[in-house]
Parts: C-alpha cells; structure tokens; sequence
C-alpha cells in the first residue's frame, strides 16, 4: 500500500507539461503538412525506388542489331546554332571526324539569324561536305527545327549542340537502333567535362537523373532526350508550337504520342560538353528549363492517360509532381509555422531551418574529401525548386521566349585566344 502511496505522488503529464496539453494542433493543418512532406519525399526517395522495382519486375533491356555497312541508314546531324563563332569550328572538326559510311552522314548547320562569325566559318567547310542552312532572322530553335528537318535527306535525324562534341563512334550507335521498327527515338548519354581540366564532373544529381533514365528506358517509358544527343525518325519528327522551350524533351513525347514509337536511351552513345561558367550561368538555365517544363505540361498532357501505359506513370512522378514541389515546399513551410506551437513540428521547423541554412553555405564546402560532396545536396535541392518557383512565373508572365540568348561558356575566353594565336581553317 506504501507503494501506492508513492505512486500518486507522481506528477501527471498536465502537471508536467500544462502548455502542451492546451495545444488544439489544427488536424487539417497537420493533415497538409503530411500530406506536402509525402508527396516530396515520394517525387525525390520513393519514386526511384518504384521505378527500379518496376523497371526489374515489367522491363526488358532491347539490345541494339549490329547492322553491316551497307545496310546502315542515311543519316544528317543537324546542329542549331546562333552566335557560335568560338565554338562552330571545333564542332564541324568533331563533326567530320564521327566514324560512320562515307555518303551516309550529312552534317548540316542551321545557323539562327547568327550576327558574328558564325556563317563565314561554316562555309570554309562547305567543300568537306558541310552544308549551311543560314536564316537571316532570329527566330529560335523551335522554329529553326521545324524548317529545317524537311530539308535533310537523312531518314535518321541526330540533334546535337553547337558547344557538344560526339564521341567517334556515337552516331554509329545511335543509328544501331533503327532496325527495330518499333524504336522512333534514341538518347544518348551527356558527359559533363570541366573545360580547364579536362576531368568528368558529373554531379550526384546528374548520376541521380541518369540512373532514372535507364530505369524508364528498360520500360519503355523515358521522357524526352537530352539536347546534346538524340536522334529521331525523320517521318517521326513532330512539327512542335514555335516558342517551344524545351524541344528536346516536347519532340520525342510529341513523337512517342502520335505513333507510340520507343524511346530508348543508349550510355555508350556518349556526347561531351562543358559544364556552366558560373553558379548564377547554371540558375538561369534551370529557370529556363523550369519555365519550359511548366509551357510543356500544355502541349503533352494526353501523356497522363493511362493508355499510354508506364509513360502516364513516369510523365507525373517524373516530371509534373517534382515541377510542383517548390509549391510544396512553401506549403510545408507555412503549415509548419501554424504549427510551432506544438513541441514537435517545433523540431521539425528546427529542421527545415537547418536544412536551408545549409543551402546557403553549400557551394562553400569543399568537394575533397568525397564524402563532403553530399552536404552540397540541400544547396543543389534548394537552388533547383527556387529556379523551378522563378520559371512558373516566367512562363506564367510570357517572360521566357524561345529566342536566343546566348551566355559565355567556361573555356570560352581561353578559346578565344587560343584562336587568335592559332587560327584554324581548311587549307
């Protein structure tokens, strides 16, 4: 009985903790913090793990013919370009040296109402078998896609950067795909250089966004390509809107949902480019491509209908749930802090203050030793959803065009005087 007595000499919870137990925590406050915090972790945690799941469950890896070389299609490489006098000459150099038939590669040139020395560069070529499609007005890539398709004669069509250059054998690998009727477009893979060293820096993002690549491949659910490299049917290519911010990821799901042709992504067909000179050269193009994402949703929705099988699946996991998680974000935000009263969403605000403190620093942590590379994560998070919040406005406003607006690129300045003490031309 003693021990009784010591019991009800304990305090109760209340008596504890008076403040907690007058807390009325909103539930459908609660309910939308949950909710917001769901759904982002399920766009960036759970929805790799599902498409790796269903990739290895539903998915098969098509292996490409060997085909002989007399049965090899004709195939044009058609460069975009505007204002590309630094980069032009090394590109048509990389251009003529791609291993595949003589007579069956046309590299052609489709330069944007270029004003520098773009055009007269190219015509130094002319005799190597480049040809130049020279429009006097900028009108944007879209627009000069769109026109100039029509005028190749390749039945293939591989699309490619003025500031790329293609490995030896990379059209040879994507024309490889070909053969199997069903295939209308191939990705290859993007290799990110630093310009000043030479050396692969592909981030833990890009490694992320590649590994995702390869899962939707193997279900035949890949969305869209990579500017950089792809090649696409020529009776497949879509006429897309003029404007069109994001045509290599428009063109090959415009292709796929007229004729339900494969997209397949090939990593041995590799391309190299340099990455952005600056983290603020970096933001504008994520604002860009954010903006275009947002300008996508427009033209592509069909997509989400479950008769286009795993694409629906992939198209908003993918794409539209991650373009919507910077609003996500926000909510998350705003329920915690209707919250804070309640001890443990004040951790969680706790946490996501952190979180973003460590945004702010992360481009000042060092990347040796490797380990601290991931605390560069949150910066890398953060600076993707702002750009991605900033390019819904953009394209919300119209301030986002399809024209040309060209920034220097990291070795660009190097390059210029290497050409000015080394000018290069066709002799």
């Amino acid at each position: 009985m003693a021990n009784l007595g010591l019991i009800e000499e304990i305090p109760s919870i209340s008596d504890l903790y008076p403040q907690r137990c007058n807390v009325s925590t909103p539930s459908s406050t609660v309910t939308l913090f949950w909710c917001f915090g769901c759904l982002v972790a399920f766009a960036y945690l759970v929805y790799p793990i599902l498409i790796l799941a269903l990739a290895r469950l539903f998915g098969r890896t098509p292996v490409p013919t060997v085909p002989a070389e007399s049965a090899l299609p004709v195939v044009s490489l058609l460069i975009a370009a505007h204002n590309e006098e630094v980069d032009i000459e090394a590109r048509i150099l990389n251009a003529l040296s791609l291993k595949y038939p003589a007579g069956k590669l046309e590299i052609v040139i489709a330069s944007d109402g270029s004003t520098d020395g773009t055009n007269e560069i190219v015509r130094r070529y002319t005799g190597s078998g480049v040809q130049l499609f020279a429009y006097e007005k900028n009108r944007g890539k879209a627009a000069v896609l769109n026109e100039s398709v029509g005028r190749l004669r390749g039945e293939i069509v591989i699309l490619s950067d003025a500031n790329t250059h293609m490995a030896p054998d990379a059209a040879l690998r994507l024309a490889a795909w070909f053969p199997l009727k069903d295939v209308g477009v191939v990705c290859g893979r993007l290799v990110l250089n630093d310009p000043l060293t030479g050396r692969n820096v592909d981030s833990v993002y890009w490694k992320y966004e590649t590994f995702l690549k390869k899962c939707e491949s193997r279900l035949g659910a890949l969305l869209g390509s990579n500017g950089a490299i792809y090649a696409i049917r020529k009776d497949l290519f879509p006429v897309i809107i003029p404007g069109t911010l994001i045509d290599d990821f428009v063109i090959p799901l415009e292709a796929k949902r007229r004729s339900g042709c494969r997209i397949v992504y090939d990593t041995h067909a590799i391309a190299y480019e340099e990455t952005a000179p600056t983290i603020l050269a970096e933001f504008r193009r994520r604002v860009r491509i954010g903006a275009g994402g947002f300008q996508s949703i427009g033209m592509l929705w069909p997509l989400l209908s479950p008769v286009h099988g795993w694409v629906s699946l992939t198209f908003f996991c993918h794409k539209i749930l991650r373009w919507g998680c910077p609003f996500l974000l926000i909510g998350m935000l705003v329920a915690n802090l209707l919250l804070i009263a309640d001890p443990l969403y004040a951790w969680m605000l706790g946490g996501q203050s952190a979180f973003y403190a460590l945004s702010l620093v992360g481009n000042w942590i060092p990347v040796r030793p490797r380990i601290l590379r991931y605390l560069r994560l949150p910066t890398m998070f953060s600076t993707m959803n702002l750009a991605l919040f900033i390019g819904f406005f953009r394209w919300l406003r119209g301030g986002q065009t399809g024209i040309w607006t060209r920034t220097n690129r990291s070795g660009e300045d190097m390059r210029k005087q290497t050409q000015i003490q080394h000018p290069v031309g066709v002799n």
